[in-house]
């Protein structure tokens, strides 16, 4: 989910799949089972290029210029989608606020 409305850039919260975040962390020399390695830089840099490769056409105010990644996945049981799949955003931004503010924490512009 894109996010940073009234903030210098935009941000994202990026839920990995849980089926293949083993492999992924392992990857990276990662312990999957620890949260701290969601944010290791190395991990988010390659996030963060793939969804630049995506997003290559779009104008620079567009671009994603940093990530938050995520496990728990959003579901209608947590509350963060509704019947039909969609995201609730303010219940997202509500439930992942450290993470949102973690983005813009450090002043990068």
């Amino acid at each position: 989910m894109v996010v940073g409305e009234g903030k210098p850039y935009l941000g994202a919260l990026v839920v990995l799949n849980p089926d293949l975040w083993n492999g992924l962390a392992l990857e990276y020399e990662l312990d999957p089972s620890s949260d701290g390695s969601l944010q290791n830089n190395r991990l988010e840099s390659e996030v963060l290029k793939r969804i630049r490769s995506k997003l290559k056409d779009f104008p620079g105010y567009a671009k994603i210029r940093r990530v938050s990644l995520l496990l728990e996945p959003w579901t209608i049981e947590n509350g963060l989608l509704t019947p039909t799949l969609k995201v609730k955003r303010p219940k997202v931004l509500e439930h992942h606020r450290e993470a949102v503010n973690s983005l813009y924490d450090d002043g990068l512009v």
